[in-house]
């Protein structure tokens, strides 16, 4: 069976595994204060150019978004974000679940703009609304597009000028920072970002996210709120052990950098064929337009996700590659086309 589903099937990369393996029987220290978590977030720090960050590491994404989310905003404060972003669609509540609003805008691309923020601050004028208090970015976006420097430079002036934070889920951010279109570099996240997350789990970890925090108003306590929302891992050596693994030399980009020459190269070959897309992606993440019947002929062959309806006869289909994804799978899944 060929695997599209998506870049978190297969285990982690081999590097990481063998560092597991080399320092399994050695007693550590727990709940992050490690010599390996210091060492990681002492790595990222350099790597992004931040270095009076702080870096806090969790299991998965969604749980980072909820910790964070949840620290920054007061009870009657709201996040802004893309109607397909992740703590809209893909995470069952969770932030309407801490108390606040998902304010959720409608983009075919998925990418929020300065003039969307503005226009929904300018809708909630006063104390008989949710204020908001928040952007939620995505690099790359649940639709594989990604932002430019230009395009965040443009969010962060709205963001200073009506005293909102501007935050980016990092799930992705090895194949968003990799792929063609985006200009933004390392030291730009902390530049225009109140918090970033890098991803692991989507890159080359077993799991693991790598929550940093710039503005000097969400790092009092922190530890508290992650203790408090389940997010502090007993064995909290294992990410930081991870995450030291995926910064060593440029291996956590050298990976996003492959799953997105995989994803090109299924593109292509879709265009080839006279396939249509339905998102211009540039990342690991392709929309292909199917025909429904042949959806299902494929089922019994490789397993991908059915995106959304398309027409009466046709369905997207969202076929991802990894970190792992090899090119004779991609000429397989081409083959089967």
């Amino acid at each position: 069976m060929l695997n599209f589903r998506n870049d978190y099937s297969e285990g982690a990369h081999p590097t990481i595994l063998e560092a597991m393996r080399e320092n399994n029987l050695t007693p550590v220290i727990g709940y992050g204060k490690d010599e390996y978590c210091a060492h990681a977030a002492a790595m990222i720090r350099e790597r992004f150019g931040c270095p009076m960050a702080e870096v806090h590491f969790l299991v998965g994404g969604t749980q980072t978004n909820l910790i964070l989310i949840a620290a920054a905003l007061r009870p009657y404060e709201a996040v802004i974000c893309a109607d397909t972003g992740h703590i809209n669609v893909h995470e069952t509540g969770a932030i309407e679940g801490t108390g606040h609003k998902v304010i959720a805008v409608p983009k075919q691309d998925g990418k929020l703009t300065a003039a969307d923020v503005l226009a929904v601050v300018r809708s909630h004028p006063d104390e008989h609304m949710v204020k908001p208090r928040m952007v939620y970015l995505s690099q790359s976006t649940e639709v594989g597009t990604v932002y430019t420097r230009h395009e965040m430079e443009n969010l962060r002036a709205v963001c200073d000028k009506h005293h909102l934070l501007l935050y980016l889920d990092g799930a992705r951010l090895a194949s968003g920072m990799t792929a063609e279109g985006c200009d933004l570099m390392p030291a730009d996240l902390p530049r225009l970002c109140d918090a970033f997350y890098i991803g692991g789990t989507k890159n080359g970890a077993l799991f693991g996210e790598a929550l940093v925090l710039v503005n000097e108003t969400l790092k009092p306590d922190f530890r508290y709120m992650m203790k408090n929302r389940g997010g502090m891992l007993a064995k909290g050596w294992l990410l930081g052990m991870q995450f030291e693994g995926l910064l060593t030399g440029d291996l956590y980009f050298t990976l996003g950098r492959h799953a997105n020459a995989m994803a090109a190269r299924l593109r292509d070959g879709l265009i080839e064929k006279g396939y249509e897309l339905a998102y211009q992606s540039t990342t690991n993440q392709v929309f292909a337009v199917l025909d429904k019947d042949q959806i299902f002929d494929l089922t019994t062959e490789a397993s991908f996700e059915v995106s959304k309806n398309w027409d009466a006869t046709h369905d997207v289909v969202r076929f991802v590659t990894s970190w792992a994804t090899k090119p004779e799978d991609v000429d397989a899944m081409l083959a089967l086309l």
